[in-house]
């Protein structure tokens, strides 16, 4: 078991929690100030706040993804498609969420707008090189190995 520190930051914040025991996301849920609800305009982004900083373990990182339903049904979106929150970082957790549909959704105060998945890393050195080993694929791009 890996445990992870969480820290509120506003009132109202949610800690990350599956929604189901094998689910592998964590839901991150809206934490808005003011009237506690935000719209965002067709094809346009919004920063989210959670509410969280989030203290990821060294040789992990946090990766944001879309809630499947929230995309597939509403067309909203994190805007850079995962987001990557290193382990050093200690700000609050923010989702800049894009709507993709032609209609205005409204985000409230409390809703889930992204899933958390915490990740180990490989930690590399790059070297450079005056060759790279040969494979049979070679430096066959994008279609190159069929449909």
């Amino acid at each position: 078991m890996v445990y992870v520190n969480v820290k509120k930051l506003r009132e109202g914040a949610k800690i990350p929690v599956r929604a189901s025991a094998a689910a592998a996301g964590y839901d991150l849920c809206a934490c808005l100030e003011g009237d506690g609800e935000v719209t965002i305009a067709p094809h346009a982004t919004v920063r989210i706040g959670t509410g969280l900083s989030i203290a990821i373990p060294d040789g992990y990182f946090g990766a944001v993804f879309a809630r499947s339903g929230l995309a597939a049904k509403q067309g909203l979106r994190p805007a850079n498609a995962v987001g990557v929150c290193d382990s050093d970082y200690r700000g609050e957790y923010i989702v800049a969420l894009h709507n993709d549909s032609a209609a205005e959704q409204v985000i409230k105060n409390g809703d889930r707008i992204a899933q958390l998945v915490v990740m180990p890393y490989l930690a590399v050195d790059f070297c450079e090189v005056d060759a790279l080993d040969e494979t049979e694929r070679g430096d066959g791009g994008f279609g190159s190995t069929g449909k």
